[in-house]
């Protein structure tokens, strides 16, 4: 049964409700909904429009009941850390799911086995996983994301790849049904998975081994001495904007351009990384969007390669 398109009291009329849920009956879903959500505070970018609706679930039950009263042209986005986004100024017309801290559960299987939720922080699951003499995962804090957004898109860091543990995935489709797959029923690359449409991941299953603790701690001591060496991590950024081209790095690219330090309006191509686009703290993501294209431009000009992105960008573009 699908509820009635009715716009809750100070919503934007015209904005396109299609898809509204009455927000009078929204009262037995046991998340949280919110209504024109600015999504600056939600992206690692600071900067964006609104969603139209937002829904961080109290759990999968809930998340499943709340999916299955959409409608199913219902625009979808799935967030965790949103360090792999860009909201246009516009907004975005549909509703967000946030998973970050609440599909985070961590359940064992076995001594070396694991099923992590698609909200837990990657950096968690290093920490928990490593302090149980487990290795692996050591990779994991280099990247700033959800288990499932680095499920989504093979997320890496430091020569580690997220599908190289993974042995099951849990999913939820559309209607809020639920599906365990196997990593043959996905086409997995870099930076790139493909696999049954209209399905989002839930939970992943990790198979891991046993180690030394305190090595692979050390290890990831390393590995953020790294990062905080090498990368902008105090300044407003979605990570690497894109993906390195085969037999090349996109960073060098982009330096070899000469585009290091060039800026439009508050967005700047990072001084520290050239393949990091940072917000000074003025950005609008019009701004950001404007100086991925240039620098896409300019490195296939002079470079002979376009650079492809890493990272989304959604929504609307603002009303001129």
């Amino acid at each position: 049964m699908r509820l009635l398109p009715v716009c809750p009291p100070g919503w934007r009329q015209g904005h396109g409700d299609t898809g509204m849920m009455a927000a009078e009956k929204a009262q037995h879903w046991r998340g949280e909904l919110k209504y024109d959500e600015p999504m600056g505070g939600h992206v690692s970018w600071r900067t964006g429009g609104r969603a139209r609706r937002f829904y961080k679930p109290a759990d999968v039950d809930d998340l499943c009941e709340f999916l299955g009263e959409l409608d199913s042209d219902e625009p979808l986005l799935w967030l965790g850390l949103g360090s792999n986004l860009l909201v246009r100024d516009g907004g975005f017309p549909g509703t967000v799911i946030f998973t970050f801290g609440a599909l985070a559960d961590m359940h064992w299987i076995d001594d070396q086995t694991v099923q992590v939720g698609a909200g837990m922080s990657c950096s968690k699951v290093a920490r928990v996983t490593t302090r149980k003499g487990l290795t692996g995962a050591e990779f994991l804090p280099g990247i700033p994301r959800t288990t499932g957004g680095a499920l989504a898109m093979n997320a890496g860091a430091f020569d580690g790849e997220t599908w190289a543990q993974v042995t099951a995935v849990d999913t939820v489709d559309r209607a809020g049904g639920l599906h365990t797959r196997l990593p043959s029923e996905y086409r997995i690359a870099y930076r790139s998975v493909e696999g049954v449409p209209d399905e989002w991941f839930l939970a992943a299953t990790l198979s891991l081994q046993h180690g030394n603790a305190q090595a692979a701690g050390e290890r990831i001591r390393n590995l953020l001495a790294r990062r905080s060496a090498s990368q902008p991590t105090q300044q407003y950024s979605c990570g690497s904007v894109f993906r390195n081209p085969p037999g090349d790095h996109a960073a060098r690219l982009i330096e070899a351009t000469g585009l290091k330090g060039l800026t439009r309006g508050g967005a700047q191509v990072s001084e520290m990384h050239a393949n990091f686009i940072i917000n000074t703290g003025t950005a609008t993501a019009t701004d950001i969007e404007t100086l991925i294209e240039e620098v896409q431009d300019r490195v296939e000009q002079e470079q002979g390669i376009r650079l492809e992105r890493e990272v989304h960008i959604v929504g609307e573009r603002p009303a001129v």
